[in-house]
């Protein structure tokens, strides 16, 4: 079934996942949007603004040569016009029309921001191609090569962009006005830029002496604290938010509110971190790149507190502290994390040029930040971004704050994890790199779980960092029904589906009404020869599918079995493979291989030989055989697929699979 977003239909079932006290508030907000067509209120007048908070000496030398010239070859293109964006190539962002989406060939229509149907890609185009440039983040690419080279080419096409940008979105007109986290971000992008030029002649027309940007910043500003996420929403987005608020706040704090506003969006932050992450320090949206991108913004806020001096909670950076561990925790041999839920490639903070591994990145600045662990993984890449973080960034005492704040002490793990109990995730893991991923987690976060798939039992299988059995990934949020169904659904991951259902049930793109729930029955991830892991779920009742999984270190293989409970169902068995991985299949039995370091590898897989088994790739009509490397972008791979029955009256359905890694 395709359900469109915004129907009549979806209201209601977006109703029913609300609470009252989240229905009243979107109710005022209901009011307030009404009041504020008419009534824009002007930017209060400003004298005596200045931009204080810049780099220490020193922070652009410390920038490693290598990651410096990655950078400004970025900044090159960029200035040739020539990005990329969710796999569509432009040559049009020397002069960039805001409104305009190259994919479709549409252009946003102009009017009121509330009043813009930005969720139907035929009369808008796709919104994410439209939003993307307009979060600026290309422009911090732009500043912070200026920053390196002090070449002026480079400040003077930012500051062409910002006015042109500032003079075609007038506050609350057009799509660029519609979504908080699209702010949130535009305001922590504006906030670098100022920063990278701090040497550049024009910096301050530009921004503190410029009553154009000033009004932008205030309108932003007030925006955000007038419509915070709410409730069922109150995902990474108000992460964003709060985090593009405070650090405007606090590094132009130029204006009336600008206490009130920081010390609210600050509140709002440490609540939302908190609440967004489990204790274990994994995010509990239970998807990888929103994980990332909670713990950029995190990262970014603390150093604009840090360098204005504002006392920050200690809890704070504790949760940003368990997040890095966390995800130190999980990452293949590769520092690639898993491929879990949604993923849009959204970014907190872009300094850094192509090439640059977004993962070792973000455990480098946690290394500076926090200091890394014995059992982390070594990072060898370099980047940007780190050293001008931790530039701003107070250190953190071993008692477990920073030296501004106290804390008690943080027991951090010893030896790194496999089990997160709370996050329903297991980490097995064999000799050459073999990672295994077994997910019995909480069916995504929140009522709607709007970042979730229906994935449960689902394993995800490595070796030395190639997809084996993958994850098949995203691909796209809007427009495109019958894909976001499919990537989404049980048939789109490694487990098990019973009568052609989703183990959870859908109520639109970014909403589920009924969440299967599943449980963890063992969890050995470091066992004595074999690491072992067992869970089940309802999500098909009165049927429960139970799930084992080992893997055996000294022979190299991992031995999956499902098992189904209840009435007589059929049955459909997916394994995905990567996109590097050839599969010859022959009856049960498919060999598997590829090519890694310009060295052959091989593997057999021994499918269960009750059910029928069919190979699948790049299929249409229904979607079935695709992988998608990033957000808009989509590739052939093959999923074998088994049909048969299980349950019933006779002996309950057991379906074994072997994979076996060769020599």
């Amino acid at each position: 079934m395709t359900v469109i977003s915004g129907s009549p239909g979806w209201y209601l079932r977006r109703l029913s996942r609300m609470g009252p006290r989240e229905a009243v508030g979107r109710a005022g907000d209901a009011v307030r949007r009404r009041r504020w067509r008419s009534a824009r209120p002007d930017c209060p007048g400003v004298t005596g603004a200045r931009f204080t908070a810049v780099l220490p000496a020193g922070a652009i030398a410390a920038v490693p040569p290598d990651a410096a010239k990655r950078l400004i070859a970025e900044a090159d293109r960029l200035m040739y016009g020539h990005v990329e964006y969710f796999g569509v190539v432009r040559d049009d962002l020397a002069d960039p029309d805001w409104w305009y989406d190259p994919k479709t060939g549409r252009r946003a229509p102009w009017g009121y921001a509330f009043d813009l149907p930005y969720r139907q890609e035929e009369a808008v185009g796709d919104i994410k191609q439209i939003w993307e440039p307009s979060r600026h983040q290309y422009l911090t690419v732009l500043a912070a090569a200026y920053a390196i080279t002090g070449n002026e080419r480079y400040a003077e096409r930012v500051d062409g962009h910002l006015r042109s940008w500032w003079a075609a979105n007038p506050p609350l007109r057009g799509v660029h006005w519609i979504s908080g986290i699209e702010l949130g971000i535009r305001l922590l992008s504006w906030v670098w830029i100022r920063r990278l030029l701090d040497g550049w002649p024009g910096a301050a027309g530009l921004f503190e002496d410029n009553p154009v940007a000033r009004n932008q910043i205030w309108h932003h500003q007030r925006w955000l604290a007038a419509f915070p996420s709410r409730g069922s929403s109150a995902n990474n987005h108000v992460i964003a938010e709060a985090a593009g608020q405070f650090a405007a706040a606090c590094a132009f704090g130029w204006f009336p509110s600008s206490a009130h506003w920081r010390a609210d969006a600050l509140r709002s932050l440490e609540r939302h971190l908190r609440s967004n992450t489990f204790l274990s320090g994994l995010n509990r949206e239970l998807a990888s790149e929103y994980h990332g991108l909670v713990l950029e913004l995190g990262l970014a806020a603390v150093a604009e507190a840090d360098a204005a001096g504002v006392p920050v909670p200690a809890t704070v950076r504790l949760v940003l502290l368990r997040m890095t561990d966390a995800l130190a925790a999980v990452v293949d041999s590769r520092l690639r994390p898993p491929r879990q839920g949604d993923a849009d490639d959204g970014h907190g903070l872009v300094l850094d040029g192509a090439g640059t591994d977004r993962w070792a990145s973000l455990l480098a600045t946690g290394d500076a930040v926090f200091g890394r662990l014995a059992w982390w993984p070594a990072v060898t890449g370099t980047d940007v971004r780190t050293p001008l973080l931790a530039a701003l960034v107070r250190p953190y005492a071993k008692n477990g704050g920073a030296d501004n704040c106290s804390a008690p002490a943080v027991r951090r793990p010893a030896t790194r994890p496999g089990h997160f109990a709370d996050a329903g995730m297991t980490i097995l893991r064999g000799p050459e790199g073999i990672w295994c991923r077994c997910d019995a987690g909480p069916h995504g976060f929140l009522s709607i779980a709007a970042h979730a798939h229906a994935d449960a039992l689902s394993v995800e299988v490595r070796h030395d960092g190639v997809d084996v059995l993958a994850d098949p990934g995203t691909f796209c949020y809007h427009g495109q029904p019958e894909w976001r169904q499919y990537f989404r659904s049980t048939l789109g991951h490694n487990t098990l589906q019973l009568d052609g259902a989703d183990q959870s049930v859908s109520g639109g793109p970014f909403l589920w009404t009924r969440h299967a729930r599943s449980r963890v029955l063992v969890a050995d991830a470091s066992g004595e020869g074999a690491a072992r892991w067992c869970a089940e779920h309802d999500g098909y009742h009165p049927s429960v599918h139970r799930r084992r999984v080992e893997l055996a270190a000294e022979r190299r293989e991992l031995r999956v079995v499902d098992e189904v409970r209840g009435p007589h169902r059929a049955v459909h068995l997916a394994f995905h493979l990567g996109p590097a991985i050839t599969a010859d299949l022959v009856g049960n039995r498919a060999v598997l291989t590829w090519t890694r370091d310009g060295e052959d590898r091989s593997a057999v897989l021994d499918l269960p030989g009750q059910l029928r088994w069919r190979a699948h790739r790049g299929e249409t009509d229904p979607p079935l055989g695709w992988y998608s490397a990033g957000f808009g972008r989509k590739e052939p791979a093959t999923t074998l697929v088994g049909t048969g029955f299980a349950g019933g009256t006779g002996p309950s359905g057991e379906f074994t699979t072997v994979l076996g890694f060769r020599g």
